[in-house]
């Protein structure tokens, strides 16, 4: 029996790739000055001006970004599909719509945001993910409570992989001048089966969130920001920083959605 050599070579020229990397003297703070201003003002808006048309190379522009996310095995396990059919648009909305009222019939209490806005953005771009590529991370497919474990943990690192690659886009995004909005919420069955035919997504593929930018309706504003000395541990969590479970549900009950939204007395 013949065993086939394993080709070790990078997918790059390392000569090449090493030149590439343009890092700042440690400490110098004008990148990250210049950084930190394109963070702050990432500003979440949830109703768009319609009549405003995203150039191409803007798309092109923070996709770029998008692709040079850290992953999981460097798998790049992300897909994005652009879309500029305002019918389309207008399909998807509804059906965010339509469970945005049922989440009002069931008394989940949640502060769901009017997903009517969905329409209105000019920058639309639904995020997706093939699930197969778990495969990819470390798992040992032989069925075993530990493969089960190690299973989960690799779906963990493709969502936080498609995620960091989904921030890229944001920050590029406000980068450029436009607000944004992180739509989630659209893993359950019932969202991947209304999504998924609109676009032409495979069954293997799955919808994990919806990425719609543009200039604002209305007046954006800064969201209210934890301190950093209420998140911030050193060599050891601050027992001060956990919550009890009632400190918790007094939070959720009475904080959450006047950390959501401006006018929370309009929310469900």
């Amino acid at each position: 029996m013949t065993v086939e050599k394993q080709d070790t070579e990078p997918l790059v020229e390392l000569a090449k790739a090493e030149a590439e990397v343009d890092l700042p003297e440690i400490g110098a703070r004008d990148r990250y000055d210049a950084l930190m201003d394109v963070v702050r003002n990432r500003v979440t808006v949830r109703k768009f001006d319609s009549t405003f048309d995203v150039p191409d190379d803007h798309y092109d522009l923070i996709l770029e970004a998008a692709r040079h996310a850290p992953s999981g095995a460097n798998a790049q396990p992300w897909h994005f599909i652009i879309v500029r059919d305002q019918g389309i648009k207008d399909q998807i909305a509804n059906y965010f719509v339509d469970e945005q009222r049922f989440r009002a019939k069931a008394k989940m209490k949640f502060p769901t945001p009017d997903y009517r806005g969905l329409a209105t953005a000019p920058g639309f771009i639904v995020v997706c993910s093939d699930m197969r590529w778990v495969n990819a991370f470390p798992v040992l497919n032989d069925g075993s409570e530990l493969d089960r474990m190690y299973k989960e943990n690799a779906e963990r690192i493709l969502l936080q992989s498609v995620a960091a690659s989904t921030m890229s886009a944001h920050l590029a995004a406000a980068a450029l001048g436009y607000n944004v909005w992180w739509v989630t919420a659209i893993g359950q069955e019932k969202a991947q089966a209304a999504i998924k035919p609109m676009l032409g997504i495979s069954d293997q593929l799955s919808v994990l969130d919806i990425f719609l930018f543009g200039p604002p309706a209305q007046t954006p504003y800064k969201r209210w920001r934890k301190p950093l000395d209420e998140i911030m541990n050193r060599d050891r969590f601050d027992p001060k920083h956990m919550m009890t479970d009632d400190e918790l549900d007094d939070w959720i009950k009475t904080r959450r959605h006047r950390v959501m939204y401006k006018d929370a007395s309009k929310i469900d």
